[in-house]
């Protein structure tokens, strides 16, 4: 890998994770038509792809600060204080706050189970991938259809969040995609589309941070300064890229349907399909 390379998949990275058309998918598509992955060492693609992640993690952190510095102080001060209330009683921000923890728990659990699965090479087949890209946009597309769109985050239930967590853990595919997943549950839940992505925004904190810090210490026991410099270069890039593509697609939304990007996905795993089949 070269500092080129190190960009482009940054710029991947970052404007891939938050539109829903997988960032597994082209990081891995671009990997394979380089020759970036190692057949005997797939682990070693799935750490780099992880720790680039975190520039992600940075774009929305900082992207809904305010929103974030709001759940955080509510949540501390309902549970934790003096003050401490019920959770029925407890305002939206709070309450909030055990939303996003809770929808939280299932990939965790499944992504510890099936560690294994994720890092090995299954993950990165082009079949999975280009199959994954289709079959969600077909979902997608038949839920676009059906949504009423009635639920705005002021109204969201833990019901829901253990929802559209449970759904969460089908981005473990390589593919699926992480804020398809979890817009497309957000969608059938009845969230407006903006609603929709704003949560699985959220959502996606704890799944990336983990995910990150998970596969550091892999990093870490085999820096080099090349690769040092080279994963920095990345995730810069894909912090930089993930916060535009959270704005483009938070106002992209409250004008227009998910209908592009499922055409999108059907075309790229069709081309998939023919270059690699």
């Amino acid at each position: 890998m070269n500092i080129l390379h190190a960009i482009i998949l940054g710029l991947i990275q970052g404007l891939t994770e938050f539109i829903p058309i997988s960032s597994t998918a082209h990081l891995t598509l671009y990997a394979h038509f380089t020759g970036l992955i190692s057949p005997q060492n797939p682990e070693e693609w799935t750490t780099f792809m992880a720790v680039i992640q975190m520039g992600t993690l940075v774009s929305v952190l900082w992207y809904f600060r305010q929103d974030i510095y709001s759940i955080v102080k509510s949540f501390i001060t309902e549970n934790l204080g003096t003050s401490r209330k019920s959770f029925s009683q407890q305002n939206h921000n709070a309450r909030l706050g055990w939303y996003i923890i809770m929808g939280t728990v299932p990939i965790v659990a499944v992504g510890l189970l099936a560690k294994d699965i994720i890092r090995g090479n299954l993950t990165k087949d082009p079949f999975v991938i280009a199959s994954a890209l289709i079959i969600l946009a077909i979902i997608l597309f038949f839920v676009e259809k059906k949504a009423t769109f009635s639920k705005s985050m002021n109204t969201i239930e833990l019901k829901d969040s253990l929802f559209v967590g449970f759904i969460q853990c089908l981005a473990l595919i390589p593919g699926s995609s992480r804020s398809g997943t979890t817009i497309t549950a957000g969608l059938l839940r009845g969230f407006t589309r903006e609603s929709a992505a704003r949560f699985s925004f959220l959502l996606s904190i704890p799944a990336i941070a983990g995910s990150g810090i998970f596969e550091l210490k892999d990093v870490i026991g085999n820096f080099t300064s090349e690769n040092a410099v080279l994963l920095l270069v990345a995730t810069i890039v894909s912090g930089l890229s993930g916060y535009w593509a959270i704005a483009f697609l938070l106002k992209f939304l409250k004008t227009h349907s998910m209908i592009v990007f499922i055409v999108y996905r059907i075309l790229l795993g069709l081309m998939i399909f023919a270059i690699t089949f």
